[in-house]
């Protein structure tokens, strides 16, 4: 459990998912259950600006001293390694230094919250009358004071910190040691949420724990643990409602069902009708049956009939042609028709549809390297950035509405989707002008701009967007060749010396000859062999030299923030 939280693995942990959580967690690195009531009650505003989290994480690992005004702060400081984080610190030291009563001690910590002036030079007059009278130095006494009072005020509750500490500990108990276990329990609450879904599907890939399609046999109203992986919860579909998911589950418990006409022969379609099937074909619920969910799209409206009729039958048999004492039906299913299944793209879009998201696949898991490598953010951890500060996020485009300024000018508001959920883009018309042509449904692109966050949202002040298949070119900083020296001779490098004028840029190239033994020399090439990185590049060198040899290096985003909102430009109210 420690080992996790020392990690930052931290999604889904109680109190302990923001990006600033994972990064005091990874310097703090707790070790014991005091550290965990330390971070909670440290990660706020005032210790964060007052330098007491640095002052406390150096304490803790060795490379600053604790020392202790005087000696009769070590008991009540040690646990903190002499930084006073909690009130009921500040507390004790007024009460064992100068002879505070509980109640007198709980005033001063009251008044140190809420910074009253008059009644702290009270307490100041009075905390000093009664170190003294406990033999400590007027002096020393006056520089306390000054002490509790400077880092007093940003001290918390520590029963309550310790009752937060407590559930994430246990959270994080169950991430380490039944972490699909605790994901499924996760998405089950979020199931109403398609944000949350999309958020812990995506901590659910990168522990590589596999979500399974919603199913109409073994899906549960909730997400459910099956075997390693998770199973879709039927809930989470759209247009599908807890009525029709407990009708099929009490249907299926006779038997599995066999095939879309089954289903609708069976299932009472008052509570299940073609809404409801239809989302299930879409998001692959039906997969399991052996059919395209093309076919059973196009054969949904014969299989309602089908089923209508079977149904009506079997409450009066005078219908039938025969009288069914054994309850099968007179009529015979008709066959799907003989169609090819969606294209990739129609069968993902099909899915989003019915569940939000994409599930089997999604359209921009091929550009992650690219995306890994120019982005600074998501969807999801945009949200913790500061306002003013610099983005670089990529996504699909996925709606744009284009209006018009008082001056008359175009400009646009995007909603720019990626595998972590959605963040509206606000492209102005300097920027839109040049941009207009990238701002199609499903158009895979960057945005470079600056956060505009309030309590309610966070947008993007776009000054920059460019296609994804652009980001090398645009962005890279360097291009690295990695050449194996005993496969590199007089006559390969001629050839990638050719290679390279025919790709001549803005973009300084460095050859790094590695040897076997795995040394390197690095040779910086000059300005007369300046590139333009990206994919032309560097598939032509790779696949003469026969391995992956080019590097690709980008310019670092540096996220800043401004007095004035965005680059000191007035704030866009949408």
């Amino acid at each position: 459990t420690y080992r996790l939280l020392s990690a930052g693995d931290t999604t889904g942990v109680f109190q302990l998912e923001s990006s600033g959580m994972k990064d005091l967690l990874m310097r703090l690195r707790p070790e014991c259950f005091d550290d965990i009531i330390a971070l909670v009650a440290l990660y706020r505003p005032g210790p964060m600006e007052s330098g007491m989290i640095d002052d406390y994480v150096a304490r803790k690992h060795g490379r600053k001293v604790v020392e202790y005004m005087v000696p009769e702060l070590e008991p009540i400081l040690s646990e903190t390694y002499g930084v006073i984080v909690y009130q009921e610190q500040v507390m004790k030291i007024a009460a064992d230094l100068a002879n505070y009563s509980m109640a007198e001690a709980d005033d001063l910590r009251k008044a140190m919250g809420k910074k009253i002036v008059e009644i702290m030079a009270r307490h100041r007059q009075r905390f000093v009358e009664g170190a003294v009278a406990n033999k400590i130095a007027e002096k020393k006494a006056k520089k306390l004071f000054d002490l509790i009072e400077k880092f007093g005020g940003y001290g918390f509750n520590k029963s309550h910190s310790a009752a937060y500490a407590l559930i994430a500990y246990q959270t994080a108990f169950l991430k380490a040691h039944f972490p699909v276990e605790i994901m499924a329990s996760l998405l089950t609450s979020e199931m109403h949420s398609t944000d949350g879904v999309v958020k812990f599907i995506a901590e659910c890939r990168h522990h590589d724990i596999p979500i399974l399609p919603p199913d109409i046999n073994k899906s549960d109203i909730e997400f459910t643990v099956d075997g390693s992986s998770i199973r879709f919860g039927l809930v989470a579909v759209k247009n599908v409602g807890e009525s029709a998911i407990e009708s099929i589950i009490a249907t299926r418990t006779d038997q599995p069902f066999e095939s879309l006409f089954d289903f609708c022969e069976r299932v009472d379609l008052k509570k299940v009708n073609k809404r409801v099937i239809e989302s299930l074909i879409k998001c692959g619920a039906y997969d399991g049956t052996g059919a395209k969910r093309s076919q059973m799209t196009a054969a949904l409206e014969s299989a309602l009939e089908y089923g209508q009729r079977v149904q009506k039958e079997r409450t009066d048999p005078q219908m039938g042609l025969f009288d069914l004492g054994d309850k099968q039906p007179s009529i015979n299913a008709p066959a799907l028709p003989d169609i090819g299944e969606w294209d990739g793209k129609q069968f993902l879009t099909f899915e989003k549809e019915a569940l939000g998201f994409y599930l089997s696949g999604h359209p921009l898991t091929r550009y992650e390297e690219v995306m890994d490598k120019f982005t600074n953010a998501n969807a999801i951890s945009i949200k913790e950035l500061n306002d003013g500060g610099v983005v670089r996020i990529g996504g699909l485009v996925r709606s744009t509405k284009n209006i018009k300024t008082k001056k008359g000018d175009l400009m646009a508001f995007v909603t720019i989707e990626d595998m972590h959920g959605s963040v509206e883009v606000i492209v102005f018309s300097r920027v839109f002008s040049d941009v207009r042509d990238l701002l199609v449904e499903d158009h895979p692109v960057l945005v470079q701009g600056q956060v505009q966050k309030d309590e309610k949202s966070v947008k993007i002040l776009a000054d920059t967007i460019i296609p994804i298949a652009k980001a090398e070119e645009t962005w890279a900083a360097s291009v690295h060749f990695n050449l194996e020296i005993s496969r590199t001779d007089r006559e390969r490098l001629e050839n990638l010396h050719d290679i390279l004028k025919r790709h001549s840029g803005l973009c300084p190239a460095f050859l790094h000859l590695r040897s076997p033994d795995n040394t390197e020399s690095i040779i910086a090439l000059p300005d007369g062999f300046k590139l333009k990185a990206g994919g032309p590049l560097t598939r032509e060198v790779n696949g003469f030299l026969g391995y992956q040899a080019v590097e690709t290096r980008c310019s670092a985003v540096t996220l800043s923030a401004t007095p004035n909102g965005v680059n000191g430009r007035r704030k866009f109210q949408n």
